[in-house]
């Protein structure tokens, strides 16, 4: 017979087999799911590879953006020179006006008093002077028979000469207030339209010491202008005949065109801001633009249009170490950037981006710069030396040193360029250096 201990020990060995069984299989589940995952689900990393873009042909600017507002080129501001009440009002704001149409009549009641009264005045006095030519005359004959003394006829000339003087008076003060009253008749200066009214029929007006405004009339408007604050870091660079377009918030979608003026040399100070009001013609002929509108302004002050582009991006591009197992790197790391005739300044990538060529010593006025950028060729990178002209932060022109058949490296792409280690013992919050220097191909 089987004792206890017999089964007790066969009960273990059963026991243990089991175990064992359930452990192989847990552990075969799981290298298939590894194999499952490693051959069909992982995600392997694409090796490093550079982006890169040829060089083309296009349109390149230097501008100046401003704000202004839309004006008319020329107003005329219409007053009175007399004071009285508005007896008759004949136009209104929009209305259009010729040159020597009545705009308004003050109430001449008054005005016309005083010229009876001074013509009234000027009818006794050439009353006066018959008289005392009259005189005179007989004064005369009587003093040249000796039959008055030389006192009495001294008399009779200065009474004569008095009479006269006080004709001339009252003829003055006749032509006066007839002056005065056609200044009650208000004329439009000039051919135009009504921009403003100031006054209401039945109102007084007074003119003592400033004239009173009554219209402000625009001369033409299908010929607008833009007064635009131009900042004085960028004032040297905009001259007249500059090329200049700008969009009002009434038409968004639409962009005008004008052309700079002048420049006006008296400064505005605002918030320790100096300005200078630059005047740009814009034409209005679909009568789009409308007085008083704010302007978005965008003066083209250096323009080439048929220059050989690249992306900007391309001179601050620099090879680091992820590329050697992939390319062949010739040339120098952390090369400098030198303007012609004078010694090396910037680093590649400080100031590049945002260098705007402003003079270059040929015809356009714009400034040659050395730069360096990288080229692809095969699988080798290929360090070249370019002379750059107009850059507008996005593009620069190519004056000198590649062709529209090179490979300008702009960035790199795959591999771990978008992971940045972080070093031993520094702060994971610090902001890390990409590899690379450059970003996609725009």
């Amino acid at each position: 017979m089987t004792s206890t201990g017999e089964y007790l020990s066969l009960y273990k060995q059963k026991a243990m087999k089991s175990s064992y069984k359930t452990i192989i299989i847990i552990a075969a589940i799981l290298l298939v799911s590894v194999g499952i995952w490693f051959f069909f689900f992982r995600k392997t990393s694409a090796p490093a590879a550079v982006v890169t873009v040829k060089p083309a042909y296009g349109y390149i600017a230097q501008s100046v953006t401003a704000t202004g507002k839309i004006e008319p080129e020329d107003t005329v501001t219409v007053g009175t020179q007399i004071s009285g009440i508005i007896q008759k009002l004949y136009v209104d704001f929009n209305s259009k006006v010729k040159k020597g149409q009545l705009l308004v009549q003050l109430d001449k009641s008054l005005l016309q008093a005083t010229l009876d009264q001074f013509k009234g005045a000027l009818q006794n006095a050439q009353s006066q002077l018959a008289f005392q030519k009259n005189n005179f005359n007989r004064q005369s004959q009587l003093y040249k028979v000796e039959a008055i003394s030389k006192a009495d006829y001294d008399s009779a000339v200065n009474t004569y000469d008095a009479a006269k003087s006080n004709v001339e008076t009252a003829q003055a003060q006749v032509r006066s207030a007839q002056k005065n009253l056609s200044y009650a008749d208000i004329y439009s200066p000039i051919d135009g339209v009504v921009l403003n009214r100031n006054i209401s029929l039945g109102q007084t007006v007074a003119a003592s010491f400033n004239t009173p405004t009554l219209f402000i009339i625009a001369k033409d408007i299908t010929k607008m202008e833009v007064e635009a604050s131009v900042d004085e870091a960028d004032i040297g660079d905009v001259k007249a005949g500059n090329r200049a377009s700008f969009t009002v918030d009434a038409f968004i979608n639409d962009q005008f065109a004008g052309t700079v003026r002048e420049i006006r040399l008296h400064p505005t100070v605002s918030a320790n801001v100096v300005t200078y009001t630059t005047i740009i013609n814009a034409p209005n002929n679909d009568m789009k633009l409308k007085p008083g509108m704010t302007a978005n302004i965008i003066i083209y002050t250096k323009e080439v249009n048929n220059a050989l582009l690249i992306p900007v991006k391309a001179l601050t591009f620099s090879p680091d170490s992820s590329l050697l197992k992939d390319y062949k790197i010739q040339g120098k790391l952390g090369h400098k950037i030198k303007t012609k005739g004078t010694a090396a300044s910037n680093t590649l990538g400080i100031n590049t981006a945002a260098h705007a060529a402003k003079s270059r010593s040929d015809s356009s006025g714009i400034t040659s710069v050395r730069a360096t950028v990288w080229v692809l060729q095969g699988k080798t990178l290929v360090q070249k030396r370019i002379e750059t002209g107009l850059n507008d932060n996005s593009a620069v022109e190519v004056l000198s040193g590649l062709s529209v058949n090179d490979l300008v490296v702009t960035g790199i792409s795959g591999g771990n360029t978008g992971i940045a280690a972080t070093a031993p013992g520094s702060s994971p919050f610090l902001p890390q250096r990409r590899p690379g220097g450059g970003g996609a191909s725009r």
